[in-house]
C-alpha cells in the first residue's frame, strides 16, 4: 500500500497507533516518528483506468504524499530500539541504547519530550504500557524486566534472569499475561495475582473488587457496593487484598494483604452505609502474617518473627497471646476458639483457648483451606492436590491434579466441587473424582447450591453457572447404599456410557450395571458376575460360543444349578464333563444315555469311564474285550465272579491267562451315592434385592421375558425321550446327521429304527422361581464390634480383638506409646474373651464371644461386655509378691513383678467408683517401688563411684515404701555412708531410722552407735547432691533430685516425675507412656462414662 520514508538508519521497529490513523517507528537514527497514514484509507480502491493505476504504484513505490510524517521526536542519545502508544492517551514509550526509557507526549500540532526513566544498565530493547494497569514494562540487553508506575514515573519491580539478555516483550490481547523473549527461550507471567479477595457468610458473599468492599445476595444475585477501602493512587504492584475475614454478628471485615511485608485492615461495616458505600471510614491497621476472626469479636493475627498469635478485640487491642505449636506461616479459622496453623509440611488445628493440639496431618504447603458447612470437613488445596480431612484432620483422601487447582466449595451432599484452570470437577467422600463441566476462563468457586456454582471471575464478577449433579449425585447414593434414589435416578435419567459400566463393576455394583448396557457380551460378563444365572443364559443364547457356555457352566455349577449347568455341557458337547456331573448329582438314567452315546461316538475311553461310574461290570468287561484288552477283561470278570464269562475268556487266551495275586483281598470299585440326589440344591427363599425387582423390565423387552418365564422350571430334569421305547433316545442332542449316516453305511451298529427327538428346549425357570431369586440373608453384627461400638475401655476393644482401637484409645487416654510390653496381654485378652467350637468336621471351626457376667435367664438379643481375663484381685496377690521378693532382697525378681502391675493396670476392668480409686492408687504404690528399685538395682552396678552408690541409697529412702522396707532402705544407706565416712548424713538416716521404731533390736542398736560416732565428728568426707532438709522428688530417668519449685514433667499414666529435658522421651519407670504427653486419664470403668 504505501512505502514510508524519512529514517536514515536501520528501522528497528514499527506499530498502529491502537485508535488513530498512526505509525511510530523507532530507528538506530535516534529518532522515535510519527506518522499520519489518514489519506491511506481515504484513497480510492481501484483508480478508473491503467494510466491512473500505473502513476499511481509509482507514487507508492518512490515515497507519495499517502502517510506524512507528524512528528521527529528528538532527544535519545543513542539508537531507538522501540517505541509504542498508550492504548487511551496520547503518550509514547520508547527505549534506547542509551539505557533510558522516554515518556513523550503529543497533541494535534506537536509532540514533546516529559520524562526519562532511568535503571537498566544496557540497551533497552523493548518497552510497552500495560493495557490494564497504569504501569510501563520495559526489558534490556542487561537481563532483567522493571516495571514503572507511569503516574509517579518510579521504578516499582524488577525480575532478572542469571545469563539470558531480553530482546522483546508482549502482551495477551485477551488474558492478564505477558510474555518475554530471551537468549535461550521465552517466559509467560503475570504481574499481579487476580485472585478476588472473598468471603462467604450465609447467603452473603463480601469480596474487594477495584478498592471496594462489595456484598453479593446468592438468593437475589443483587451486587451493591459497601464501602471504599483504601485511598485511591496507593496501590503498588501486589500489594492488593490477598485474604478477606467476615465476622456476620459485628458486621466487620479483616482485610490482609501483603503491604508492609504483611498487614492488615478492620473495618466495621456500618448498617445504614449498605448500598451507598461511599462513606470512606479509617481502617484500624497492624502488621501481621494473616489475621482471621476466631470468635464473634476476637481476631487471631500471625506474628511471624515471635511464631505466636496475638487474639486482638475490634478495638485493635491485644487481649491474649499463644505461642504456636509448630512453626507456622499462615493461619485459618477452624471453628470458634481454634486456628489451622500451616507450616511447610503440615496443618495443625490449634485451640486458643487451652493451647492443645486439636490435630495434626502432614501436607504438602497448602494454600486455600475450605470448610463444609456443617464444619465436620475439611478440604486443603494446594497447588496440584486436594486432601479432605475431618475436623481433627483425619485423613480421608487425597487427589492428585495434574494442572492447578484454583478453589473449591462444598455442595448439601457432601460433596467437594473445585475448579481447577479449565475444569469443574467433584471430589465424592471416598476419593473419587470426575469432571462435571469444562470452563472457558479460571473462576473461583463461592459457593455450590443444588445444581448451581457460584463463582467469581479474575475480574470480579458474579457468575451463576448451571452444572448437571446426576453423576456425582448417583454415585454419592451408590456409595452411601441410598437404593431407593439410586432406583429413581436409573428410571429417571440418561446414566448411560462405558465409563458409569466400568465404575458400578469396580464398586461391585454389577447388578446395578445390568440396567445400563445393551451389549450382550458386557451383559453376559456383568451377569455372571452379579450371579444373575437367567441374564448370562439369554445372553450366552444370543452369543452363542463355546467359551460363552464354559463359562456359565462354571457359574451355574459354583451356584448348584443342576440344570443349567447340563444345558450349559450339552450346547458344547463336554461329554466328559456332563458325565461327571451325573455321577455327582447320582442320576443312573441318563449316566447309562451317556454311556450309550459314547458307544454311538465309538469312544472307547468313554464307554469304560461311564460303565466305571455305572458301576456295571459286565460293561466293562465287554468294552476291555472289544478292545483287544483280553487280559484285563478276564481279570475283570474273575475278579466279580462272572466265572462263566471268565472261563470263556481263559479258553480265548489259552496258556496266557494271567495269574492272580496271592494272599490278596479284592474289594468292589462302585461309586459312592452322592448325598443329594438330582435336581439343584435347595436355596433359601427371600424377597428380591432392590435392584432385581424394581428393575427387571428396565434396558430388555418386558413382554418377551414374561412370555419366556411362563413355560417350565429351572429345577426340572431334562426333557429326553424315555429310554425303554427308544434306544439311545438322547443321541439327537449330540449327532449332526451327517454323523449319523456314516455310521449307518459302515453297519457296525444296528440303528436302523432310530427316531431322533428335536434338540432340547432351554431348561427355563418357572414364574414362582422368578419372583423369590435367592439373595444371601444379611449377616448380623459380629459380637466383636458390638463390643467396640459400646464401649471406650480399651481392654474390651483388646478383647474384642479391636488391637488398633484399643491402642488408640490408651494412647489419648494416658499417653502410652510403646506397645511391646502390653501385645502379650492383648493376645491374652482376646483369647480369653472368646471360646471355639467344634460342629461338623466339614465345617469350619466357629468362634463364640464369652460374655461377662452372663446368666442363663437373660435375653439372647442382648449382649454383655466381654469376659476378662485380669482381675484386680489378682494384681494385689501379685503385689503381696512383690512385697516378699522385696524383703527377701531379690530385687530383680520384685521390679518384674511391680512392673508386670504397671503394664496390666491399663487393661483392667472394674465396676465401682471405688475400685477405681483403688486402681489409681496401686499406681502410685507399684509406682514408688519400681523407682526405687530402680535405684537400688543401678547402685550395685555403680561399685567403683562411691559417691554415686551414696546418692542413689539416700534417694531410695525418700520413696514412699511400706514401713519394713523404709527401714531395710534407711539401714542400707546408713551403712554406706558411714563406711564412705559421711557421717553427718549416716547420723540422719540413723536418726530416721530410731523413729520408725524398728522391731529389730540389732537395727536399732546399729543406729544407735552411729550417732554416737557422728556426733564426735559431724562431717561430711565427700559432698553428695543430697539435701534432706529441702523436699524433693526424684527424676525417673536421670535419678537426681528435683526440689521443691524446680521446673518437672510428669509421666501421664504413672506420674513419675522427671527433668524438663526428659519431656517427650519414654517414661524409664512404667516403659509405656511418653513424658510430658497430654492425656485425658486413666478409664477403667463404665462407671466413669456414665
Amino acid at each position: 500500500m504505501s512505502v514510508l520514508t524519512g529514517h536514515n538508519h536501520y528501522v528497528m521497529c514499527a506499530s498502529f497507533h491502537p485508535k488513530e490513523d498512526l505509525v511510530v517507528s523507532a530507528s538506530l537514527d535516534q529518532t522515535v516518528r510519527v506518522w499520519d497514514i489518514g489519506a491511506l484509507r481515504k484513497k480510492t480502491s481501484s483508480p478508473a483506468d491503467d494510466i491512473l493505476r500505473l502513476s499511481q504504484m509509482n507514487t507508492d513505490f518512490f515515497g507519495g504524499v499517502d502517510a506524512v510524517v507528524k512528528y521527529v521526536l528528538e532527544g535519545h542519545d543513542r539508537g531507538v530500539n522501540w517505541a509504542s502508544f498508550h492504548p487511551t492517551l496520547p503518550l509514547i514509550v520508547s527505549g534506547a541504547d542509551d539505557r533510558q526509557v522516554k515518556l513523550w507526549r503529543m497533541n494535534d500540532t506537536k509532540a514533546w519530550e516529559v520524562d526519562t526513566l532511568r535503571g537498566h544498565m544496557n540497551n533497552v530493547s523493548c518497552v510497552f504500557f500495560h493495557a490494564r494497569q497504569d504501569v510501563i514494562v520495559s526489558n534490556s540487553e542487561d537481563k532483567s524486566i522493571r516495571v514503572w508506575d507511569a503516574t509517579k514515573r518510579t521504578g516499582i519491580q524488577t525480575f532478572r534472569r542469571e545469563h539470558d539478555r531480553f530482546w522483546i516483550l508482549t502482551a495477551h490481547p485477551e488474558m492478564n499475561l505477558l510474555a518475554a523473549g530471551h537468549d535461550s527461550g521465552m517466559i509467560v507471567f503475570k504481574l499481579e495475582r487476580e485472585r478476588p479477595a472473598f468471603s462467604v457468610s450465609g447467603d452473603s458473599l463480601y469480596y474487594v473488587k477495584d478498592r471496594f468492599l462489595r456484598l453479593y445476595e446468592f438468593s437475589t444475585q443483587k451486587d451493591t457496593q459497601v464501602i471504599p477501602i483504601r485511598r485511591p493512587g496507593s496501590a503498588a504492584l501486589n500489594q492488593g487484598p490477598r485474604t478477606l475475614s467476615y465476622s456476620p454478628t459485628e458486621n466487620a471485615v479483616l482485610i490482609c494483604s501483603d503491604v508492609d511485608g504483611g498487614s492488615y485492615e478492620l473495618y466495621i461495616v456500618p448498617k445504614d452505609s449498605m448500598g451507598r458505600g461511599d462513606t470512606v471510614q479509617d481502617a484500624k491497621r497492624g502488621v501481621g502474617g494473616s489475621a482471621v476472626f476466631v470468635a464473634r469479636n476476637r481476631f487471631a493475627v500471625l506474628e511471624k518473627s515471635s511464631n505466636q498469635v496475638l487474639v486482638k478485640n475490634l478495638k485493635n487491642e491485644i487481649v491474649k497471646k499463644s505461642v504456636l505449636p509448630v512453626a507456622a506461616d499462615a493461619i485459618f479459622y477452624a471453628g470458634t476458639g481454634n486456628l489451622l496453623c500451616r507450616a511447610e509440611d503440615r496443618v495443625v488445628v490449634f485451640d486458643l483457648q487451652q493451647r492443645l493440639v486439636l490435630g495434626e496431618l502432614q501436607t504438602s504447603f497448602i494454600r486455600y483451606v475450605v470448610w463444609s458447612n456443617d464444619m465436620e470437613n475439611i478440604a486443603l488445596l494446594s497447588k496440584h492436590t486436594i486432601i479432605i480431612a475431618s475436623k481433627k484432620l483425619e485423613h480421608r483422601c487425597t487427589l492428585h491434579e495434574t494442572i492447578r487447582v484454583k478453589s473449591g466449595a462444598w455442595d448439601d451432599n457432601g460433596v467437594f466441587i473445585y475448579t481447577t484452570l479449565n475444569h469443574i470437577k467433584y471430589c465424592l467422600p471416598n476419593g473419587d473424582n470426575g469432571i462435571i463441566r469444562t470452563l472457558e476462563v479460571p473462576v473461583y468457586i463461592t459457593k455450590v447450591s443444588q445444581n448451581t456454582v457460584y463463582c467469581l471471575d479474575r475480574d470480579g464478577k458474579n457468575l451463576a453457572v448451571a452444572i448437571d449433579a446426576t453423576e456425582y449425585v448417583f454415585k454419592l447414593s451408590l456409595l452411601k447404599k441410598r437404593f431407593d434414589q439410586v432406583m429413581s435416578m436409573i428410571r429417571s435419567s440418561e446414566l448411560c456410557g462405558q465409563a458409569m459400566i466400568a465404575y458400578l463393576q469396580q464398586k461391585g455394583f454389577p447388578e446395578v450395571a445390568l440396567h445400563f448396557v445393551k451389549d450382550e457380551r458386557t451383559r453376559f460378563n456383568l451377569a455372571l458376575e452379579s450371579g444373575n444365572i437367567q441374564i448370562a443364559v439369554a445372553s450366552a443364547k444370543e452369543i452363542d460360543k463355546k467359551d460363552h457356555w464354559y463359562r456359565l457352566g462354571v457359574e451355574a455349577l459354583r451356584q448348584g444349578n443342576a440344570g443349567i449347568v447340563e444345558y450349559a455341557y450339552q450346547r458344547t458337547k463336554n461329554f466328559e464333563r456332563l458325565s461327571f456331573l451325573y455321577l455327582v448329582t447320582g442320576n443312573i438314567d441318563k449316566l447309562s444315555k451317556m454311556l450309550k452315546i459314547a458307544e454311538v461316538k465309538n469312544d472307547v475311553m468313554g464307554q469304560f469311564h461311564n460303565a466305571l461310574y455305572l458301576g456295571d461290570i459286565r460293561e466293562r468287561v465287554k468294552i476291555l474285550e472289544n478292545a483287544g484288552h483280553l487280559p484285563l477283561a478276564y481279570i475283570t470278570a474273575a475278579v466279580h465272579g462272572l466265572h462263566d464269562i471268565a472261563e470263556r475268556l481263559a479258553a480265548d487266551l489259552g496258556d496266557n491267562v494271567p495269574s492272580l495275586p496271592e494272599g490278596k483281598s479284592h474289594s468292589l470299585l462302585i461309586p459312592p451315592s452322592p448325598i443329594m440326589c438330582g435336581g439343584d440344591w435347595p436355596l433359601l427363599r427371600v424377597m428380591k434385592g432392590i435392584f432385581e425387582g424394581g428393575l427387571d423390565n428396565v434396558g430388555r423387552n418386558a413382554q418377551e421375558e414374561d412370555e419366556e418365564a411362563a413355560d417350565a422350571d429351572w429345577g426340572e430334569d431334562l426333557d429326553i425321550v424315555d429310554v425303554e421305547n427308544m434306544q439311545n433316545g438322547d443321541i439327537g442332542m449330540v449327532l449332526e446327521d451327517g454323523e449319523v449316516h456314516e455310521e449307518n453305511e459302515e453297519g457296525g451298529w444296528d440303528l436302523e429304527d432310530l427316531e431322533l427327538p428335536p434338540e432340547l428346549d432351554t431348561p427355563k425357570t418357572s414364574s414362582h422361581a422368578r419372583s423369590s431369586v435367592f439373595i444371601a440373608p444379611t449377616p448380623g453384627m459380629p459380637v466383636n464390634q458390638i463390643w467396640t461400638q459400646r464401649s471406650s475401655l480399651a481392654a474390651e476393644h483388646a478383647a474384642a480383638g479391636n488391637f488398633d482401637t484399643a491402642m488408640r484409645l490408651l494412647s489419648r487416654q494416658l499417653g502410652i506409646s510403646n506397645f511391646a510390653p502390653l501385645k502379650p496381654l492383648f493376645f491374652d485378652l482376646h483369647m480369653g474373651s472368646h471360646t471355639y467350637l467344634r460342629a461338623l468336621s466339614s465345617s469350619p471351626v466357629i468362634s463364640v464371644a464369652v460374655e461377662r457376667g452372663w446368666s442363663e435367664s437373660s435375653s439372647p438379643n442382648v449382649r454383655g461386655p466381654p469376659a476378662l481375663v485380669f482381675k484386680f484381685s489378682q494384681l494385689e496377690e501379685k503385689l503381696k509378691a512383690g512385697y516378699r521378693a522385696t524383703t527377701a532382697g531379690k530385687f530383680t525378681e520384685a521390679l518384674r513383678i511391680f512392673l508386670s502391675i504397671l503394664h496390666t493396670i491399663p487393661l483392667i476392668v472394674v465396676e465401682s467408683r471405688r475400685e477405681v480409686d483403688e486402681v489409681k492408687e496401686l499406681i502410685i504404690i507399684v509406682k514408688e517401688y519400681v523407682l526405687g528399685l530402680q535405684m537400688e538395682v543401678k547402685r550395685r552396678e555403680v561399685k567403683d563411684d562411691p559417691v554415686r552408690q551414696q546418692e542413689l541409697a539416700a534417694y531410695f529412702t525418700h520413696c514412699n515404701l511400706q514401713l519394713p522396707h523404709l527401714r531395710l532402705a534407711l539401714l542400707n544407706a546408713m551403712t554406706v555412708c558411714y563406711k564412705a565416712r559421711n557421717l553427718n548424713t549416716a547420723a540422719n538416716f540413723a536418726r530416721r531410722l530410731l523413729e520408725t521404731n524398728p522391731t529389730n533390736e540389732n537395727h536399732a542398736k546399729t543406729a544407735r552407735q552411729v550417732l554416737q560416732a557422728a556426733e564426735r565428728n559431724m562431717t561430711d568426707a565427700s559432698p553428695l547432691n543430697y539435701d534432706f532438709r529441702n523436699p524433693f522428688v526424684v527424676c525417673g530417668a536421670t535419678y537426681v533430685p528435683i526440689y521443691r519449685g524446680q521446673k518437672d514433667v510428669s509421666c501421664p499414666f504413672c506420674s513419675s516425675r522427671f527433668v524438663p529435658s526428659q519431656e517427650g522421651q519414654l517414661c524409664t519407670v512404667c516403659d509405656l507412656a511418653v513424658i510430658g504427653s497430654d492425656a485425658s486419664g486413666l478409664l477403667c470403668s463404665p462407671s466413669q462414662i456414665r
